[in-house]
């Protein structure tokens, strides 16, 4: 796969081909949601009782998954990232991650989880071709855990992040969504991670999916940074690869990096480069978006692969130029919950 050492140039030649928004934004990175099903059920994300389940018909089948990954790649996009619900919950996951590694235009394949089965599964997901992991863990604390994922599961993700580190994966990145009075009192102990283990530690502003007391829960990436420098020398850093959403730092004699993502109250959407597409095949030009291009229907009512090919770039033109969501009304009428749209 295209997951080894590509030259600079030859980097360079496949982003220069990647398609171009109206904004003069080159997109050359797809989220793949494989499944809206999850094994925990966050405060943050759903309802205790959980989300109603699409239907087994209505979720993309693995070879429509490809064909869309080979149609996109021969657009220029070089970066998939699986994403769920919780993408793990889905059976073979990782026969589908092994058919994306083997395209040669593929050139990062990395997958969002939120560990609960990585120990079982990450040697699989490896073999397969995945190199690096983002894992989903808002706390240390294992009854804190529970209380924000109503599910009892600290430990087996814990122990999930130790193997995928024993097995190779590199980097593994920690995502910490901050909520002001749950668990930002953590800031502290989890960048501190970043001197024993060589992760990466990313502290995410809460975003409002669930516009009931947002104000109260948001903490603004300008206060998790004045935290982060109380303990230590706060030291830029750089990012491994591409541009993605973080702001990076490290501590002088820390193993691991730490980021900063802020979609609230310093968006990135200037230079978002990403598209997303659910598990029941609607194309997102933007996380929050209220309109979907139905690409499953494409795939289902035997369109050509240019037809495909030109429904993507129509809605590429479509992608606004920023989210909306510092504005109040628009925050709520989000169509779908994160869980659906794969983050």
């Amino acid at each position: 796969m295209g997951g080894g050492h590509v030259p600079a140039a030859e980097n360079k030649e496949r982003y220069d081909r990647s398609p171009e928004d109206r904004y003069h934004r080159r997109i050359d990175y797809l989220r793949l949601s494989v499944t809206d099903r999850c094994n925990l059920r966050c405060t943050y994300c759903m309802p205790a009782s959980g989300v109603p389940k699409l239907d087994h018909e209505e979720i993309l089948r693995y070879e429509e998954i490809l064909r869309l990954v080979d149609i996109t790649a021969r657009m220029g996009i070089s970066k998939v990232r699986i994403t769920g619900g919780e993408p793990l919950v889905r059976k073979d996951l990782a026969y589908l991650c092994r058919q994306i590694a083997r395209n040669p235009l593929i050139q990062d394949l990395s997958v969002t989880t939120n560990g609960v089965l990585l120990r079982h599964l990450g040697r699989k997901l490896f073999q397969a071709g995945v190199r690096r992991l983002n894992v989903s863990l808002d706390t240390l604390n294992a009854e804190r855990y529970a209380a924000i994922t109503r599910r009892d599961h600290f430990e087996d993700v814990w122990a999930g992040i130790q193997e995928a580190e024993r097995i190779g994966f590199s980097p593994i990145k920690i995502n910490m969504v901050v909520l002001r009075g749950v668990n930002d009192d953590e800031i502290e102990d989890m960048a501190a991670l970043t001197y024993r283990f060589p992760y990466h530690v990313r502290f995410i502003e809460f975003m409002p999916f669930q516009p009931d007391h947002y104000s109260e829960r948001f903490l603004s990436s300008d206060e998790i940074v004045e935290r982060l420098a109380g303990v230590d020398t706060l030291l830029p850093a750089e990012a491994d690869r591409g541009n993605g959403p973080a702001r990076h730092y490290r501590f002088p004699s820390s193993r691991g990096k730490i980021g900063i993502i802020s979609p609230m109250s310093h968006h990135f959407c200037p230079t978002c480069n990403r598209l997303r597409l659910t598990a029941d095949g609607k194309l997102r030009t933007c996380l929050f978006a209220v309109e979907e291009q139905d690409i499953k229907g494409l795939l289902r009512s035997g369109a050509s692969d240019e037809a495909v090919e030109a429904a993507i770039r129509a809605a590429l033109q479509r992608k606004p130029k920023a989210h909306p969501l510092n504005e109040a009304v628009l925050r709520k009428c989000i169509s779908r919950s994160m869980s659906s749209i794969g983050g």
